[in-house]
């Protein structure tokens, strides 16, 4: 065998096992070094591949495509500084449970520290934010050197699936010549694959049994679900709320606001009814049963570091140790459904429907002052778009929500629904950066795809919308723009004037409409209500990319939040000192 057929032989047998093992997209970013991977990719039948010239925007948009599909999307990019690029995605992917696998090309080990272009040191480069790293041979005829690399991919495939999912990197040295042979088809040719299958944890018998005993003494529990995005969970937790008589705390990227599913235990005003602190000891928990990351909500989450005597179990299938506010007394290890169906299933005793009744009630008092307040706001209001979007998003949308202030105003505004709206956002390391290219990757597979988002962090990844041009893709982007970080006029520093706008409110006074027409995308700046409700229709009406801009006042926004807050604390107080309940 000559080079080339050296090159193409080694190569193909990765490719296939990839495939073999369930990966079916790939986003490359154009290089030289990495020419043999693109080429051999590129040709196989079965594999899609996502050109992303930006590698930064490259692998978020990798990673809004695995989120969407909940499968393996493989990235590819050259040697240098392009895979430094990835970091950022890799962090996010690391900490948020994204499966992914990144191949990066590299210089031969010859042409290493000595200063040859486009030569960084790439081994172990994302250090502990993959789960796995491999230094690939040199392409070899070796069949034993074969069969490595087979099995490195059957491996890569399934170390990114296990439980935590996680991203992995494979680092690929080549020396020129870099063409590989197409013809005939490198992947005729069938070989011996490697199979490889993912298990769920589940406790034993014995200790569901003993976790049973412990509930049923326990009649005022609190269920809360974090960000998890397991499709057969729903029915499983609300099975688990009906057995105990326990109210479900459900963050917005739980996917139990939205759904055909009952919403009668699911409380979504949580965050607007704990934000004064008032009467914890009514609303008090003997125990808590914690699925998924940490919810977003603040209130809630300082509610939750007061219960010092409370037990509180936290079910993680990905044998993690989420507990940021250190008050897990029991890490339970275990799939959650198959948690939630074996406690289901063993409880004996009636539920306590007067401590449910509490909260379902509190709740509905509270999503009414809420509704009522925002929607007689008559001017663009961050919070009501939300609200106003929730009605007009259609049947079986996915809303992508930046971080910051948007994925706050979800949390207080987007309510219980049956539209079946699946919400997503990259809320492991929270970070503003490539939320655009996200969403778009996530439109790929994505229905009626919706992303909600400040004007800073849109700012921050305009790059990422080459890509909705380049693969006519279709999806509607909402930029709420307060001229700056809106989340900062919530927190202390707002008090300080003195240079509150160049640290904090950072206005950057851009004209997005231009970006956005030189993307190819349609535009518009909305002034009422009644063009934003046109707008959004036209847009469901209009393939490709749609942008619309909603300029709002960011002190007018803190008022209406604290007029709204006040308006809830004053009806909680009368609920929770009547003798109708408590």
């Amino acid at each position: 065998m000559n080079e080339q057929e050296i090159l193409t032989s080694f190569l193909a047998d990765f490719i296939q096992e990839l495939v073999f093992n369930g990966v079916k997209d790939v986003v490359i970013s154009p290089g030289s070094r990495s020419t043999p991977l693109a080429m051999m990719i590129a040709e196989h039948p079965d594999l899609a591949y996502h050109i992303n010239i930006d590698e930064r925007s490259a692998a978020f948009f990798a990673l809004g495509m695995a989120k969407q599909t909940r499968k393996p999307v493989a990235l590819l990019c050259t040697s240098g500084t392009a895979a430094a690029n990835y970091y950022p995605a890799i962090v996010e992917a690391k900490i948020s449970r994204v499966p992914l696998i990144v191949l990066t090309a590299d210089r031969p080990h010859e042409l290493r520290d000595i200063g040859a272009p486009q030569s960084i040191d790439q081994i172990n480069l994302y250090g502990k934010h993959v789960k796995w790293f491999v230094e690939m041979s040199i392409p070899d005829p070796n069949e034993e050197l074969h069969y490595f690399v087979r099995t490195t991919a059957a491996r890569a495939v399934n170390l990114s699936l296990q439980a935590p999912a996680g991203p992995v990197h494979l680092n690929f040295p080549f020396r020129e010549p870099l063409i590989p042979r197409l013809e005939p088809s490198p992947f005729e040719e069938t070989k011996q694959s490697v199979k490889s299958s993912q298990g769920k944890l589940i406790l034993s018998n014995g200790e569901l049994e003993r976790i049973c005993m412990d509930l049923e003494t326990q009649p005022k529990g609190l269920i809360i679900c974090g960000v998890i995005d397991e499709p057969d969970f729903a029915q499983a937790v609300l099975t688990l709320s009906e057995r105990l008589g326990y109210p479900i705390i459900a963050d917005p990227l739980s996917q139990l606001r939205s759904g055909l599913h009952s919403s009668e235990a699911i409380i979504d005003n949580y965050d607007s009814f704990l934000k004064d602190g008032k009467y914890e000891e009514k609303l008090s928990p003997e125990v808590i049963i914690r699925f998924g990351a940490m919810p977003v909500s603040k209130p809630l989450t300082l509610f939750l570091k007061k219960l010092k005597k409370v037990d509180h179990y936290i079910i993680d299938s990905g044998s993690g140790w989420r507990d940021p506010i250190k008050m897990g007394t029991q890490m339970i290890h275990a799939d959650e459904i198959l948690f939630c169906e074996g406690i289901s299933s063993r409880i004996k005793n009636e539920p306590n429907n007067k401590w449910l009744q509490i909260w379902q009630q509190l709740n509905r008092n509270t999503r009414k002052i809420v509704t009522k307040t925002i929607e007689d706001v008559q001017e663009l209001d961050e919070g009501r778009v939300v609200l106003e979007l929730t009605k007009l998003l259609p049947n079986n949308s996915t809303l992508f929500v930046g971080n910051s202030m948007p994925i706050r105003d979800v949390d207080t505004f987007f309510h219980n629904n049956q539209k079946n709206i699946r919400v997503m956002a990259n809320r492991g390391a929270n970070g503003i950066d490539g939320v655009v290219s996200s969403a778009i990757g996530a439109s790929v597979y994505g229905e009626n795809l919706f992303l909600i988002i400040g004007d800073l962090s849109f700012f921050h990844d305009l790059n990422g919308l080459l890509a909705a041009k380049m693969h006519h893709l279709n999806i509607t982007i909402i930029v709420i723009n307060n001229n700056g970080g809106g989340i900062f006029s919530f927190l202390p520093q707002a008090s300080s004037s003195k240079n509150f706008e160049n640290l904090f409110g950072t206005p950057i006074d851009v004209e997005f409409e231009y970006a956005v027409k030189m993307y190819g995308g349609n535009y518009k700046k909305v002034t009422n209500w009644n063009e934003f409700q046109s707008s959004i229709n036209r847009a469901i009406e209009t393939s490709g990319l749609n942008v619309i801009e909603v300029p709002t006042n960011r002190e007018k926004n803190v008022q209406t939040h604290r007029n709204m807050w006040n308006h809830v604390s004053q009806e909680k107080s009368k609920l929770l000192t009547g003798d109708t309940l408590c």
